[in-house]
């Protein structure tokens, strides 16, 4: 272990637990790095079930139940991960990860505290640079054929605009559930370990309130961080056309401090499906 070497903090996206990241922990400690996934409020330990979620499952009370995580904010992400931040960065420099949703929850900390940190990464994540939502970087109207356009039909339950939350069933042993879930975030993994990254890596629920907030980049103090943008080619969720968009509207905005970019041959459950790989671009990123 490098006494002197980053801390990696993980912030991880939308329905997704901190168990998400410990493929990619175990490269980053196995090559001697210190790495810490963030459990966000609400999530993993901390979440609480929609009603019906139980064993055996009221998939019409699941379906319509008010999410108990509707109140979360990402005010409230990111002030639980900035107080993360700020003990870990007593032990030496810290490098902070977001992955796809949790790009906003990065941006509102490096807005807030870019003393703190010595490097920014998103990784396939919610870079809002031109517009303050992520909803302005999601395709709007994806063909019904497609992974995103097959998952919007079969693996996404319920009204959000009822139940405050974007919802899905982790639990559903569904074959076109599955095959959609796979298609959409690990085509590059094999199938039939997709119901136990369901099952340990999301959740039902991601609050409605986290996904329409305000995430905006500030060039004052985000913009002078150091950054680094790890593409996903193989990306369903955020197609790899909106990350070179982000990272495009990113350098125009801050020319003098730009983005770094690598890229991987991955879907959008990298830190999973590609987890090797992904350790060495980021143990290779200067922390200084």
């Amino acid at each position: 272990m490098n006494p002197d070497g980053p801390t990696f903090v993980l912030v991880t996206g939308l329905g997704a637990t901190s168990f998400l990241w410990n493929p990619l922990v175990r490269e980053l400690v196995l090559r001697g790095h210190r790495a810490l996934p963030v459990e966000l409020p609400g999530h993993g330990f901390g979440t609480v079930f929609p009603l019906g979620y139980g064993s055996p499952q009221d998939l019409d009370q699941f379906t319509t139940a008010v999410s108990a995580l509707a109140e979360l904010s990402l005010d409230d992400y990111a002030e639980h991960t900035l107080g993360i931040v700020r003990r870990v960065a007593e032990h030496g420099p810290v490098i902070l990860v977001g992955h796809s949703l949790g790009g906003s929850t990065l941006t509102r900390v490096a807005n807030a505290a870019p003393d703190l940190l010595a490097r920014i990464v998103y990784l396939s994540a919610f870079c809002c640079v031109a517009s303050p939502v992520v909803s302005a970087y999601t395709p709007t109207d994806p063909d019904p054929g497609s992974p995103l356009g097959r998952a919007r039909a079969t693996v996404f339950l319920g009204h959000p605009g009822r139940t405050g939350a974007s919802r899905t069933n982790p639990r559903s042993a569904a074959p076109e559930v599955l095959a959609a879930a796979h298609a959409l975030l690990m085509a590059d993994l094999d199938p039939a370990q997709v119901p136990a990254v369901l099952a340990y890596a999301t959740q039902p629920d991601e609050p409605l309130q986290v996904i329409f907030a305000d995430a905006q980049v500030d060039p004052a103090t985000w913009g002078r961080l150091p950054r680094t943008y790890i593409r996903t080619t193989r990306d369903e969720v955020i197609p790899v056309h909106i990350q070179d968009r982000m990272i495009a509207e990113a350098d125009q905005l801050t020319p003098a401090n730009p983005f770094t970019v690598h890229t991987l041959a991955a879907s959008h459950f990298a830190p999973i499906t590609q987890p090797t790989q992904l350790a060495d671009i980021l143990a290779a990123l200067p922390a200084a």
